[in-house]
This record gives C-alpha cells, structure tokens and sequence, in this order.
C-alpha cells in the first residue's frame, strides 16, 4: 500500500513541478480518486488536458473530478470497475477521446452523447447491449465509436454510413448454428 501512495505522490508532484498538460497515475491500484490529490494539484489544474487512470480499481468517477478537472481533452479510464458516469462530464467542453474499455458498463453511458467535442469514444470489452442510436446520430464530432466485445444487439449493427457519420468499430457477428 505505501509503495502504490508513494508512486502516486511522484507522479502528481512530476505534473505539478513540470506544469505538466497529463496527469498519469495508470496501474496504481486506485479504489478511488484521492482526494488529496485535488489539492496537490490545485494551481495546475486548468493546464491539465489529458489524464490516465487506466487499470486500477475505480468504481465511480465523482463530479468533483469532473469538475475540477474541467479542460480536459483526453481521460484514459480503461481496465477499471466503472458501471456509469456522473451528469457533470457533460461539462467537459473540450473533451475529445475517452477510453471506457474493459469496464463494466451495461448500457452506454448517455452524458456522453452530449459531450460537444467528443471525436472517440471507447467501450470495447464491457457489457454493453443496448445503445441509444438516435442521441449518437446527434453527436456531431464523434468520429470513432468502439463497442467491440460488447452484447449489442442487432439494430446497433445498421447503424452504418450515411446513417451515422462516425466509424462504428464491431466484433463480428457470431455465426448462428442451428
């Protein structure tokens, strides 16, 4: 446990001390944000754009996070247990690529159809069945949806060009034995 908190308190004081753009705590066997992290990085927050949480142990993503870490352009929340998103990541303005891979999710996490920058959305490998094709349809910049390795279900798998003008990146289809 000191070992992880030791390698998380280098990594905010690299950012903090460089006035860093990414904030990079992946594999650091994190339950939560913690939240004297908020505080150590409190006069370089604004020029924080890109953050990694990749693989830890995240249950939740609080909008204290969200918030506070409001110009965000990349978050990496790949390899954790998160099964839903707050309604304040809709105010991330400038977000443009979230990585929600290997996570739990069981539908799509809706705040993000109106995130207005978002180019990239990553969901491959959660549990995701149904997606809500109207709202994406409305997403202008999107530009990659990924739902490989997810359940979805067969209507997800009209939603081809013109329809939507985004790359909807699929697993193949099973093949049906009878």
């Amino acid at each position: 446990m000191g070992e992880a908190v030791a390698r998380v308190a280098r990594k905010v004081n690299d950012t903090v001390e460089n006035k860093a753009d990414s904030l990079d705590l992946a594999n650091c066997k994190l339950m939560s944000f913690p939240v004297g992290v908020y505080k150590a990085v409190r006069s370089v927050t604004e020029g924080i754009h890109r953050i990694s949480l990749a693989n830890n142990e995240l249950k939740s993503i609080t909008s204290r996070f969200v918030t506070t870490f409001s110009q965000l352009r990349e978050l990496n929340l790949a390899g954790n247990y998160l099964h839903r998103l707050p309604e304040e990541i809709t105010s991330l303005l400038h977000l443009r690529t979230i990585d929600l891979s290997r996570n739990r999710f069981r539908r799509f996490p809706e705040p993000l159809a109106t995130v207005p920058a978002l180019e990239s959305i990553d969901l491959e490998e959660n549990e995701i069945a149904e997606v809500p094709t109207d709202k994406l349809a409305s997403m202008a910049l999107l530009r990659s949806l990924n739902l490989r390795a997810n359940p979805v279900g067969p209507e997800v798998r009209l939603l081809v060009r013109p329809l939507v003008p985004f790359e909807l990146l699929l697993s193949p289809e099973e093949p049906i034995h009878p």
